[in-house]
């Protein structure tokens, strides 16, 4: 069975595709650096679910220092870079820590995979390089010259350099566009979590704008399960570069978000309204004909479900309230 190894293993998206590898008889080597980004406590959280598996091996390495992680890439077959800096408005705020933690690190995981001649990379990218784009759904042919923020400028910058290494060095690559990932074990720091403790806090939620922003909210084993469709894809076809969705095709409102999170954790939302931040764009909304076509990805899970299951969870583990 091929070797996997994931960049930012112990994070939200990447702590799920660990998991789901695992299950499916992968061998998987996990990279993560615990950012501090959010608290540490809760990647710990997240590792805990694959340490110990005998298929799992993993190195806390920063992906800045080159010679730091080039161990890990050995008999690798497959890269799936998940790792990278996170969150719109801190890039605003340091957009020179987002150049050098999402670009250099991806220039540093390419050049260890182009020595060590591995050829297929999943790298994640980002519906923020979308920006404020009034074609909706958007399709991957869209113009995205033109971002508004650090963070979508960087991910934009990521997929120009990894087609460089895929021209130069015949390294097959998917640039795979994520929309607003949900579901148990979310980084705090994201509106769903941050909803569900305030909730549960009984404090007053934040609304940036008059609610009617809208996300296209994609619940994280959907997300999963077109990651696994994009590697089963790349490994079974040569010559490749490409930039896919993978979204749920159904933006929901900010308020009827908050409504919906009212409803799974059994509360009133009590909503104190801000003006709208720099950096955030009025819609997110995938159009997915593409990778339906290319690997079947197919989103399945409703807003409800995936949010009483982060309810669940949450309750499950009710230290994440003091974090």
């Amino acid at each position: 069975m091929i070797k996997v190894l994931v960049t930012g293993s112990a994070g939200f998206i990447g702590s799920h595709l660990c998991e789901t590898l695992l299950e499916h008889g992968y061998s998987v080597i996990g990279i993560d650096n615990f950012d501090t980004f959010y608290k540490k406590e809760y990647k710990l959280h997240n590792l805990k679910v694959n340490q110990g598996h005998e298929n799992f091996t993993f190195y806390e390495a920063d992906l800045k220092r080159k010679k730091m992680i080039e161990p890990a890439f050995e008999g690798v077959g497959v890269v799936i870079h998940l790792a990278g800096k996170t969150g719109v408005r801190p890039s605003i705020e340091n957009p020179q820590s987002y150049i050098e933690n999402n670009i250099s690190v991806t220039e540093n995981v390419l050049s260890v995979m182009q020595e060590k001649s591995i050829s297929k990379l999943l790298f994640a990218s980002s519906s923020s390089v979308y920006g404020n784009n009034p074609n909706t759904p958007w399709n991957e042919t869209l113009d995205v010259n033109n971002p508004i923020s650090p963070y979508a400028f960087t991910k934009k910058a990521c997929e120009l350099l990894n087609h460089s290494f895929h021209h130069l060095y015949n390294i097959d690559i998917l640039n795979l566009r994520f929309f607003t990932v949900f579901g148990p074990r979310q980084r705090p720091d994201l509106a769903i979590h941050k909803f569900i403790k305030i909730m549960f806090n009984e404090e007053s939620i934040p609304m940036f704008g008059d609610g009617s922003t809208s996300r296209d909210y994609t619940y994280v084993k959907d997300t999963v399960a077109g990651i696994i469709g994009a590697m089963d894809y790349i490994l079974a076809n040569d010559n490749v570069f490409d930039i896919v969705n993978l979204g749920h095709n159904h933006p929901v409102k900010l308020i009827d978000l908050i409504n919906a999170i009212g409803k799974a954790t059994g509360k009133d939302p009590q909503i104190e309204q801000k003006p709208m931040q720099p950096g955030d764009v009025n819609i997110t909304y995938a159009n997915i004909e593409k990778a339906q076509r290319m690997f079947g990805y197919d989103p399945k899970t409703p807003l409800k479900e995936g949010l009483n299951n982060f309810v669940e969870w949450f309750i499950q583990y009710p230290e994440m309230l003091e974090l």
